[in-house]
């Protein structure tokens, strides 16, 4: 059953979206979600300040927004890719997020404005955060950030995003303390059996999904690429430690799960939370849900356990 606290989130997203038709252009969807978003924003916690940098060294330059401590010794940093299908959204509309996980950590959230298809198709949103990765540890202490501290993730498309990274830059000196995935699409399948008993949603529908998977990776050639479909990777080992949140609800669950089961198969430390009762995209529901505001605290919990390195799992 899904969490009946819930049940005044989603009113206030279905009005929200009621006026928008399932073929609209993505121009749209993108302007509903900074609407929504705006509307619900609240001021930054005092002693916390926002500031936005322009990244260069890849393919183009990189907006980030940046959310931390306004003074203070250097901090830990998570570097934040947002949710949205790859298609829709941008540090503003996940600013909620990043400004909590900030302010329950006294940490840096650096969340990042990666290129959106489908203008933009795989591999250009990776490209982006290989070159905020590259440009943090690079400048940490200009950012004010410690280098031996910094983890990666993301929420959902996000997710899949973060997974990328730590392969990406597995044998590299820029060295992830760990990976925090909000029910991350790692794989191409659609075949496990969440995708069939949550397809119709809320909030994500499995058709949705494989929209959103073939307008990010539309060569077909691509979708075996670990960069694109992290579960397609040969190893695993070696990665850092990861959180692993999935919610009961949404048709990513089992790919979740599947990561998860496949990470910790290769000796990587995971802690898996399993969202009892929750929905995809729950973390937009933390004013509405105690069990969402739980699950944020629990990643929030490991995350800063892990930055300092008190555990591993």
């Amino acid at each position: 059953m899904i969490d009946p606290e819930l049940e005044g989130f989603l009113r206030m997203w279905q009005s929200a979206w009621s006026d928008v038709p399932p073929n609209a252009a993505v121009t749209v969807r993108r302007a509903v979600l900074e609407r929504v978003a705006g509307e619900t924003r609240k001021p930054l916690p005092l002693g916390f300040e926002s500031k936005v940098e322009m990244v260069a060294g890849g393919a183009r330059p990189v907006r980030v927004r940046m959310f931390q401590p306004s003074e203070g010794p250097p901090n830990p940093a998570l570097i934040f890719m947002h949710g949205g299908a790859w298609m829709v959204g941008s540090p503003e509309t996940h600013e909620q997020l990043a400004s909590a996980i900030m302010e329950h950590n006294r940490q840096t959230v650096i969340s990042v404005d990666y290129a959106l298809a489908p203008e933009h198709p795989f591999p250009a949103a990776v490209e982006d955060c290989q070159a905020v990765v590259r440009w943090v540890f690079a400048n940490a202490r200009a950012l004010n950030i410690r280098q031996d501290a910094i983890t990666i993730g993301g929420e959902s498309a996000g997710a899949n995003l973060a997974a990328a990274m730590t392969l990406s830059f597995r044998a590299s000196p820029q060295r992830f303390r760990g990976q925090l995935l909000f029910y991350p699409p790692v794989d191409f399948s659609h075949s496990r059996p969440s995708f069939i008993e949550n397809a119709a949603g809320p909030l994500l529908t499995t058709a949705g999904m494989i929209e959103a998977m073939q307008a990010y990776v539309p060569d077909p050639t691509d979708r075996l690429n670990p960069l694109a479909t992290p579960l397609q990777a040969a190893d695993h080992t070696g990665l850092p430690p990861a959180f692993v949140a999935v919610a009961e609800h949404d048709p990513l669950r089992d790919d979740g799960i599947a990561y998860a089961e496949r990470l910790s198969a290769a000796g990587v430390p995971v802690l898996l939370h399993r969202g009892r009762g929750l929905i995809h995209g729950y973390l937009r529901a933390l004013s509405y849900a105690g069990s969402a505001r739980a699950a944020l605290n629990a990643a929030c919990l490991w995350l800063r356990e892990i930055s300092e390195g008190q555990g591993v799992a």
